[in-house]
């Protein structure tokens, strides 16, 4: 809460889902502010051999995710915890993740170690890092890292689990859901799907789209692409199953030449507060 009283709404508790054998999302939404709208907050656990918690969610569901996650796997058993990118909705319940699981290491990269460092301060003995390419043996898989085609830190790295089919994309196909949240893209509205993504990719995910080399882009989403996932988990959009996985990587590869929805403006804010009844 801020000093002013003003308290975020929290988000909308989701249930878990298995997406794959022994491989789970964690789920929560929040509300939009000013429109009828909800975003995904995921992560992703892989009850393995030596299970792996990928991303560790906000803290603003921390209470939930932490319950969520010890419903689905012993956390003194968990041993790695992969780290997509530092950004606060990926790190927020890191500290009590590693504080949780005794026996986890934190798999990242050196970028994102420094980046976090004034805040998340990590063991060297508890890190392993990998890179863009790099796999991590995790017992009974090989699970592969690699850059995904759009990003907005440069430390994000997707997670594919070659056994499964399973690619974490990160924050890649991130999508606005209705307010009330729907379970894979395939419940999305008619027409939603392709211009939430445009929306969320341009304005607050990749706003270099519009610039980059579109044959550089285009072998970059092919390298995804050529991954052929069974299944698409990501942090901020519902689950992509196999039936939109096609589709999911063309909106993908075209989005540096789609028109994206109007930024909202202060206009758009005062409307938002005239709705809601706040004024300061």
């Amino acid at each position: 809460m801020s000093s002013n009283g003003f308290r975020p709404p929290a988000p909308i508790p989701l249930d878990p889902i298995e997406i794959a054998p022994d491989t789970f999302v964690l789920r929560s939404a929040q509300p939009a502010f000013g429109a009828p709208l909800s975003v995904n907050l995921n992560s992703l656990v892989i009850r393995g051999v030596e299970p792996v918690i990928v991303d560790t969610g906000p803290a603003s569901n921390r209470e939930r995710w932490l319950a969520d996650l010890a419903s689905l796997v012993d956390p003194a058993d968990v041993r790695w915890i992969f780290l997509s990118h530092d950004d606060v909705d990926h790190t927020g319940n890191l500290h009590e993740a590693l504080a949780m699981c005794p026996s986890a290491t934190l798999v990242t990269n050196w970028a994102s170690t420094e980046r976090m460092g004034c805040e998340i301060a990590v063991p060297p003995h508890r890190l392993r890092w990998i890179d863009d390419g790099g796999s991590l043996d995790v017992g009974d898989r090989v699970l592969r890292a690699v850059r995904p085609p759009v990003y907005d830190s440069p430390t994000t790295r997707a997670l594919f689990d070659p056994s499964t089919g399973v690619l974490w994309a990160s924050d890649a196909f991130a999508t606005p859901m209705p307010a009330e949240p729907v379970e894979t893209v395939a419940d999305l509205p008619p027409g939603m799907w392709p211009e939430g993504l445009a929306m969320f990719h341009h304005h607050a995910l990749a706003p270099w789209l519009s610039m980059v080399d579109r044959t550089a882009f285009a072998g970059a989403v092919d390298r995804f692409r050529s991954l052929e996932p069974s299944v698409v988990a990501a942090a901020h959009t519902p689950i992509i199953d196999s039936g939109s996985v096609a589709a999911a990587m063309d909106h993908l590869a075209s989005l540096p030449d789609v028109v994206p929805p109007p930024h909202p403006d202060q206009a758009a804010l005062d409307a938002a507060l005239a709705g809601s009844g706040a004024t300061s």
